[in-house]
């Protein structure tokens, strides 16, 4: 069994529940939530990459991660309270989220220290586990969000790396927190592959 903070989403639904009524109400869509995440990610990733030795956008790119892990279940929640559920938005949810995380993850190999190549074998890898999880729908399993490296938890690592990179800490432990989120992205997409082979599901071909 795997251990992953995405364990902890349904407690971080209900904080964002009364959210969703209101959210309705004043007509917003779903789908208008998952782009307007990708659009901000992709804006404060320009940003960082823009002003890369600027300590106040690293200290903010935590709370950012919070917001966008918030707009990230509201969506599904609204589309889930307003049965709204549509082929376009499964695809968006997924597609959106791959570039959000390209966009805010790639500008940390343009900080001094830190071994660049190094980031962009994270990304690869973070890349690929999603491949994995959504790969599992191909041979008839639930979408896999198995552990140990999932979304949430490369927010979560990623944002104590750019709160060292912040408080100008030696890039050593930002360096050897990456190789281990690597290794541990090879270990979640081995997870989520196996828990694919395992589900009793028919065939899709």
């Amino acid at each position: 069994m795997s251990v992953s903070i995405y364990q902890l989403k349904p407690r971080f639904q209900q904080l964002l529940r009364p959210l969703i009524g209101a959210l309705h109400r004043a007509g917003v869509t779903p789908n208008q939530v998952t782009l307007g995440a990708m659009a901000l990610s992709v804006a404060y990733g320009a940003a960082l990459a823009a002003a890369p030795g600027t300590a106040g956008l690293w200290f903010g790119l935590p709370l950012f991660l919070l917001l966008r892990m918030a707009f990230n279940a509201i969506d599904g929640m609204l589309a889930s309270a307003t049965d709204n559920k549509t082929r376009l938005g499964a695809l968006l949810n997924e597609i959106c989220d791959q570039v959000s995380d390209v966009a805010l993850y790639l500008p940390f190999a343009l900080v001094p220290g830190i071994v660049a190549p190094l980031v962009v074998l994270v990304v690869v890898g973070a890349l690929l586990a999603e491949f994995a999880g959504v790969l599992a729908l191909a041979v008839g399993a639930p979408r896999g969000f198995e552990g140990p490296m999932g979304k949430s938890d490369r927010a979560f690592a990623f944002g104590l790396i750019a709160l060292l990179i912040g408080l100008g800490s030696g890039s050593a432990g930002s360096n050897g927190i990456l190789g281990a989120m690597l290794l541990l992205s090879g270990l979640t997409v081995f997870n989520r592959l196996r828990r694919a082979l395992q589900a009793d599901a028919p065939l899709i071909q």
